[in-house]
């Protein structure tokens, strides 16, 4: 019986560490800054713990009824914890107190579970050997429970199927202790019957559940976002492609990305003026753009003969080659013979990069973290250099230098910190204001931006190129600080900025 019951203590450890993870996840995708998310999830979770270890003391009597009943309990709040959060926000409801709550009642009742088995196990073992065991199978569960839960649940069944299976764990565990310690406290038939019943019970909701709440969830963002489409979880982010009043719309953890509507304006400006500037180019990076969308502006470029794509989410990019929608308004431009797909950290692929590039796009999302935030750091942009030809020129998706002025001449300030000149450059996007990029070169250049006649645009034009580079006097330069790897300021400062539009 005694490994028996170690053996539970690695499977409540996992469940439990997934509960905590689904959790923090589930709040950085709804609400960004992961890392407030992720502190404030872990600290009340772990504080639960303690507040259940604490009132374990309190259950004296018919110890295995009371852990049966705990995990019972566990499985079906933890289970439910992931699809309940989704929908409450997207009804809503006050999100961020529900999630203060849920993680105290989950954590708490996860709290209870491991002091009980303890006190269950302390007449198998002798105290040393009890301690010893019990916590070294209760941080393996949760070694098992992090591995897992980053590299194979969310990948595979995505956060709201990773907690209702994990509930499933528990409410499994819950049922077989009903014989394993049946001679603990367990002695009447009546008494094993009707706890059971109770774990079956569970079982089937949370069956029910796996069947219901993707639906559900779906509905619920459908509700918020004002369309339907296509919603999974990768490894990285929650990714929505919905289609709304006639458009297009591609979502990452809730934020617009772009609308088939205006796209043609980001993508235009992001990409000709770069081109432009290097003669015949031949080679281009591209980092992040996993949607295909730049990248089918620059195959509309005949000098071009390879170009690099270096995107983290390899679920992303295999939408953009797969998802029919994707596919028409990218053109299927991941599946041209010139482009080489990387699914790697671009902040590390440049260091190991064997290849020089004529032109590189750096289409990453706003730095709402300091993942993202590394890639618009001095560190960063300094390692581009050795991946560059002589001639070689940047663009830099930048924010808005409206809304996000302070953040957007930050990343030209970093820019310049890092050896290059720049040029700063907007365009008017329906779907999100006025929105910047800045170019960079590591020699001087005016930014006079001329297309071949191959080059055909849809949205802008040779004038409108030109255009860009006029600013108003509410966009225009101010104090910015230079983004290093080790403050990673320009997190802090966007967030306070972009907070004042949400």
């Amino acid at each position: 019986m005694t490994s028996a019951l170690l053996g539970m203590v690695l499977v409540i450890a996992t469940a439990g560490l997934v509960y905590e993870l689904s959790m923090a996840a589930v709040a950085s995708y709804v609400l960004g800054d992961s890392v407030r998310q992720f502190s404030l999830v872990i600290g009340v979770y772990l504080s639960a713990l303690g507040l259940g270890a604490y009132l374990s003391r309190y259950i004296e009597r018919d110890l295995a009824l009371a852990f049966i009943q705990v995990e019972l309990g566990t499985a079906l709040l933890g289970g439910l914890s992931a699809p309940a959060l989704f929908i409450a926000f997207s009804f809503g409801a006050s999100f961020e107190l529900l999630l203060l709550l849920v993680v105290t009642v989950v954590g708490t009742l996860v709290g209870i579970e491991l002091p009980l088995l303890m006190r269950i196990l302390e007449s198998q073992l002798s105290f040393k050997d009890l301690i010893a065991r019990a916590l070294t199978f209760d941080y393996a569960g949760a070694l098992l429970g992090s591995i897992g839960f980053s590299l194979y649940l969310v990948p595979k069944l995505g956060l709201v199927q990773t907690s209702i299976v994990c509930g499933l764990l528990n409410a499994l565990v819950g049922l077989g202790s009903t014989w394993l310690l049946r001679k603990v406290s367990l002695n009447s038939d009546r008494q094993i019957m009707k706890v059971r019943l109770s774990a079956a019970t569970v079982i089937v909701l949370l069956l029910a559940a796996s069947a219901l709440a993707p639906r559900l969830v779906a509905q619920g963002e459908e509700r918020l976002l004002g369309g339907s489409g296509l919603t999974q979880d990768s490894a990285y982010q929650h990714i929505a492609v919905i289609h709304r009043d006639g458009a297009l719309e591609l979502y990452l953890n809730g934020h617009l990305q772009f609308s088939s509507r205006d796209e043609c304006r980001y993508h235009e400006a992001l990409v000709h003026p770069v081109m432009s500037l290097s003669p015949a180019p031949r080679n281009v990076f591209i980092g992040g753009g996993g949607d295909g969308l730049a990248l089918r502006e620059v195959l509309k470029w005949d000098s071009v003969q390879s170009v690099t794509l270096v995107d983290l989410d390899p679920a992303m990019t295999h939408l953009a080659r797969t998802n029919p929608d994707l596919l028409r308004l990218n053109h299927g431009s991941l599946l041209d013979r010139r482009v080489v797909v990387r699914n790697e950290d671009a902040f590390q692929w440049v260091e190991k990069d064997p290849q020089k590039y004529d032109v590189l796009i750096l289409d990453f999302p706003d730095p709402t973290t300091f993942g993202v935030g590394k890639l618009f750091t001095t560190t960063f942009y300094s390692r581009l250099h050795r991946i560059m030809t002589e001639n070689a020129t940047i663009a830099v998706q930048s924010t808005s230098p409206f809304a996000s002025n302070r953040s957007y001449w930050s990343i030209e300030e970093t820019l310049a910190a890092s050896g290059f000149r720049t040029a700063p450059l907007r365009v008017y996007l329906p779907s999100f204001g006025d929105w910047g990029y800045v170019l960079a070169k590591s020699k001087p250049f005016a930014p006079i931006f001329v297309l071949p006649s191959s080059v055909r645009l849809l949205c802008l034009s040779n004038s409108n190129l030109n255009a860009l580079s006029a600013f108003p006097s509410d966009a225009s330069r101010t104090q910015s600080a230079v983004n290093r790897l080790d403050n990673q300021l320009l997190v802090q400062v966007y967030l306070e900025e972009s907070a004042r539009f949400d």
